[in-house]
């Protein structure tokens, strides 16, 4: 059964690709509202809960041009200003750290042989996830539309794990990272089935502020493979860990939001609620 966070966001997911698709017409709320069912008030409260903004503004963050503002701007800079204006309401913002750990030869090999692999179902801003869990780290989570296919898709990763239906602490930390108090979250540790080129990547991408973004050249220069921009953008497209490394912050050049490998528009919301929170 659905809950009703993950209704409202499907709605916002609706009128968000609504928006994309009819930019150059400038929809106003009467409009938008009417695509998703809702009277313009309901959709108008309903929006300002999930985002913090109202439609409107919402547009600004998810525009085109205020995401080359944003690429011509240095990470650090951004870093700084969401710290200065306590991102999420905390001032623990500068103690949160993710640490990536790549899986031994065997694991990575063997399909998770030997491995006890924690799963469980939660919800987020941006829909159901799943998330699992060695006992070194978080080793998956990814947005879910069907459980069944969901765990099909864990399960394929790991095809010789044991796996068990139980949040862990592990993955009570982690979840915190989508609430404004991050008071309860500890350091976040992933382990990860990787290549070293991957996990790589991967660290580079955890190293991207919330509210900023980058791009597939800028992610290949940091790595120093400054011709390596189609292997970046394969590895990004391979993240195992939905959210927590943050790929939906990895754009195109050109300010243009690109493909997510679950789906557009959500990646499209991702950016416009991380903006609006900083």
């Amino acid at each position: 059964m659905e809950t009703q966070n993950s209704i409202n966001f499907q709605r916002i997911e609706l009128a968000i690709g609504y928006i994309r698709e009819n930019f150059r017409q400038q929809p106003n709320l009467d409009e938008v509202a009417e695509h998703v069912h809702l009277s313009p008030y309901h959709f108008q409260r309903m929006f300002s809960d999930w985002a913090g903004v109202s439609p409107k503004k919402f547009l600004q963050y998810i525009s085109t041009a205020h995401a080359k503002r944003l690429l011509k701007e240095e990470q650090a800079t951004l870093f700084e200003a969401s710290y200065e204006t306590g991102l999420s309401g905390t001032s623990r913002l500068h103690d949160l750290f993710i640490n990536i750990e790549g899986m031994t030869p065997a694991e990575y090999k063997n399909g998770g042989k030997n491995l006890s692999i924690n799963y469980s179902f939660a919800d987020s801003p941006f829909g159901e996830i799943i998330v699992a869990s060695t006992t070194k780290g978080i080793c998956h989570l990814a947005f879910s539309v069907d459980k069944g296919d969901a765990l099909n898709d864990l399960t394929n990763r790991f095809p010789n794990a044991y796996f068990n239906q139980h949040l862990d602490m592990i993955q009570q930390n982690a979840l915190f990272i989508f609430t404004h108090d991050w008071s309860k979250l500890n350091e976040i540790k992933l382990h990860l089935k990787g290549t070293d080129f991957q996990l790589k990547v991967w660290e580079t991408l955890v190293k991207i502020p919330s509210g900023g973004l980058s791009t597939y050249g800028k992610i290949a220069k940091q790595i120093s493979k400054p011709k390596a921009s189609r292997a970046v953008g394969s590895a990004v497209g391979n993240n195992p860990v939905a959210y927590l490394i943050p790929c939906h912050r990895v754009i195109q050049s050109t300010g243009q939001i690109g493909e997510y490998h679950w789906g557009s528009n959500r990646k499209t919301a991702m950016i416009g609620w991380e903006a609006s929170q900083v």
